[in-house]
């Protein structure tokens, strides 16, 4: 088996590893007191729940690759397009929010 292989076939667990520091962080970042009203933390919850989309994609990609699900790989690729639509509109939120200020 090559190095490629290799990592592609531990790279979705570490993925999910990782996940796991940035879920804390959000976790930390929402249970923050907020002492400024112009504080505007809509985009970063949507940016969580893309997270969370790729926390259920990484899980699905994991399981099929030991064999416990039989799904199709073009599954994933609904999960990457929900994930961009919510990291756009995160975006363009921001930028409307910048613009009434």
């Amino acid at each position: 088996m090559s190095l490629g292989l290799s990592l592609a076939q531990v790279a979705p667990l570490y993925n999910l590893g990782l996940v796991v520091i940035v879920v804390f962080l959000f976790i930390k970042l929402f249970n923050t007191p907020v002492r400024d009203k112009r504080v505007y933390l809509m985009p970063w919850k949507l940016i969580f729940g893309a997270l969370i989309v790729f926390i259920l994609e990484e899980a699905l990609t994991v399981l099929r690759g030991m064999g416990v699900i039989n799904i199709p790989v073009h599954i994933n690729g609904f999960f990457e397009v929900f994930i961009i639509s919510l990291f756009i509109y995160a975006l363009l939120l921001q930028r409307e929010e910048l613009k009434r200020r």
